[in-house]
């Protein structure tokens, strides 16, 4: 009997697998069917993990909003105290350790002269002598007539009050460079070094070293001072091509654009470096 159900249950197996195969259409709608169910799967995993994502990224940048929004705030009220006399410990610089400052401003910024001249008198009240000021397009080299004249004419007007400690802190001495300055200093020093090496009768390939060039940048009378500090502002965090041998070892910071400058801020930039001490190496 068990025999006969064996033979049964073969059979019955081997009648549906013939079924199977004459029936290819209805094989085919089944695998359409789980084929359709494995796509729609795909898909709302796919959906869902990109919602994920995309949640996850306006989270992120909502939260770096908050926190720059409260550290602008921060500097904001710890500008305007500053301004106002509050804090104390910013009263009284000692300005020994700054005796160069270099002021790189953004070309699209360095148009706002008169920005420019108050930013001058600010970092002349705060008791700065020697400032370079620097755009990448010369736009300040163009304004140094109006910068020197509105100059003049603010020492002129603190001479007339008769007080002498004010008339003093305009005298500042200024230099304005621009882009255009470091590339020709560069070609000259260049030229020079090829006359003194290639054309000099020697033949064997020379040696330039660092101290070389900056021989040749003295001589053709671009090497000058190195600041100590180096304000930026503009939106871009860089120098924007000050000459890159006069900031070997220059402290850099940037200020945000010149629009929104604070004397607050430029008060503490300036407290800030002083408080610093610098490690020359070997």
């Amino acid at each position: 009997m068990c025999r006969g159900k064996l033979e049964f249950g073969c059979n019955s197996s081997q009648t549906t697998k013939n079924n199977w195969l004459e029936n290819p259409a209805k094989m085919n709608r089944i695998m359409d069917f789980f084929a359709d169910d494995l796509q729609r799967v795909v898909y709302l995993t796919t959906r869902i993990c990109n919602l994920i994502l995309l949640l996850l990224w306006y989270a992120i940048h909502f939260f770096i909003s908050v926190w720059y929004f409260a550290l602008n705030v921060v500097h904001a009220l710890e500008s305007y105290c500053i301004s106002s006399g509050l804090l104390k410990r910013y009263k009284s610089l000692n300005l020994e350790n700054l005796q160069y400052l270099a002021v790189v401003i953004d070309s699209e910024d360095a148009g706002q002269t008169s920005k420019v001249i108050k930013l001058l008198l600010w970092l002349a009240a705060i008791g700065v002598k020697n400032i370079c000021l620097y755009d990448p397009e010369g736009i300040l080299k163009k304004s140094q007539e109006t910068i020197m004249k509105s100059l003049q004419a603010a020492k002129m007007a603190r001479g007339a009050t008769k007080n002498l400690s004010l008339l003093d802190q305009i005298h500042i001495n200024l230099e304005i460079v621009s882009a255009s300055d470091g590339k020709e200093a560069i070609v000259k020093a260049g030229n020079l070094l090829f006359v003194k090496n290639y054309l000099s009768g020697v033949h064997k390939e020379p040696k330039v070293t660092e101290s070389h060039l900056n021989e040749a940048l003295k001589a053709v009378g671009a090497g000058g001072p190195e600041p100590n500090l180096l304000l930026v502002y503009g939106p871009a965090r860089c120098h924007l091509g000050f000459p890159a041998w006069r900031i070997r070892y220059t402290e850099i910071v940037h200020m945000g654009p010149l629009k929104s400058m604070h004397y607050g801020s430029l008060v503490k930039a300036i407290k800030d470096f002083t408080m610093v001490r610098q490690n020359f190496g070997k």
